[in-house]
């Protein structure tokens, strides 16, 4: 069981993966000194600027906020930061890399909260390659901080499954939880002076931002499973997409068949009288709004469980069948 212990924290982190760790060392009974958080953006049609979830969840508790536009060569706010003579600083997915003279401030240090077991996955988009990639595990590895990017010594790590049909959503909120637990954990043999520091070594791999360009799906070149780990891997972020009759549908999850699951579909096919031109990737092989809809990939087929048309909202298949007549034969590019 993890004792109460009080250090004087500095937390700087964004989204709501960090907001799950400040709320776990907040519960422990730490002293959180200040938040650094990024600043407000615009959001929606309205543009409206929207707090970050750790922004919030720090108005709501109280903290004094900081959200400087920049950190590196900014006097003013490593002054201020000083001034808190904070024993640890914990930085999760902040969002920026941190100059030196800020990691030098506290006097126990920088303790990250990374969700990969490194030294796999050093970068922005670590949860997200781990489901695009198919890995079986994954998990949380908290660290102390250096200059380089995830590249300090390794204090904890705890390691998790990921689900066969897990998304990156899914996991992310599985890991958040992980994190804030471990993060709690690490403190814990800090205060105590039993924090343990194993370093990293160079065989490591990268987990670079994601673009935009990657979410178009390519039958042609990715397998069926290639492509099921595309489509939960860019689930909520924004979507794997593809074009039907000229118009951009998301696909949000699907489900890759054996070959021998393929030949029963063909076998189906026959129901319907019809016969296929020459069967290319990216060709509707039923689409049934009992049966299914199944398109073929490089080496087999997918099943499409739920999509977003243009202007529509996220759906069965079932449902958007009824409405959207759809021949096979019809080509998705």
């Amino acid at each position: 069981m993890i004792k109460n212990i009080m250090l004087n924290i500095v937390f700087m982190g964004t989204p709501d993966f960090a907001k799950e760790s400040l709320q776990s060392i907040t519960e422990a009974g730490h002293n959180i000194l200040a938040v650094v958080t990024n600043p407000d953006k615009p959001k929606g049609r309205g543009m409206k600027m929207i707090a970050s979830p750790v922004k919030e969840y720090a108005i709501q508790k109280g903290f004094t906020i900081y959200q400087p536009e920049k950190i590196k060569k900014n006097e003013e706010f490593l002054e201020q930061i000083k001034s808190l003579k904070p024993d640890v600083i914990c930085v999760v997915a902040y969002g920026k890399i941190l100059p030196q003279e800020l990691l030098n401030i506290p006097k126990l240090g920088c303790i990250n909260v990374h969700g990969s077991l490194l030294p796999k996955y050093r970068g922005s988009a670590p949860i997200q390659w781990a489901v695009l990639n198919g890995d079986k595990t994954t998990g949380i590895t908290t660290m102390y901080m250096d200059a380089g990017m995830d590249t300090g010594d390794i204090i904890l790590k705890k390691e998790v499954e990921i689900g066969e049909n897990e998304t990156t959503g899914e996991l992310w909120n599985t890991l958040s939880k992980i994190g804030g637990k471990l993060l709690v954990e690490t403190l814990e043999l800090i205060e105590q002076g039993k924090a343990p520091r194993e370093k990293q070594g160079e065989n490591f791999t990268m987990a670079p931002m994601l673009e935009k360009e990657m979410a178009k799906i390519n039958w042609e070149e990715n397998t069926a499973k290639q492509i099921k780990n595309l489509v939960r891997g860019l689930d909520p972020i924004m979507g794997a997409y593809a074009f039907l009759n000229n118009k951009k549908i998301k696909i949000w999850k699907v489900q890759s068949l054996e070959n021998q699951e393929f030949l029963s579909i063909i076998e189906e096919m026959r129901e319907y009288d019809y016969k296929l031109p020459i069967i290319v990737p990216g060709t509707i092989l039923l689409a049934d709004e009992k049966k299914g809809l199944f398109v073929k990939t490089k080496d087999g087929i997918i099943e499409i469980l739920e999509l977003q048309a243009e202007n529509a909202k996220r759906m069965k298949v079932s449902d958007f069948l009824r409405g959207n007549r759809l021949q096979a034969g019809t080509i998705l590019e």
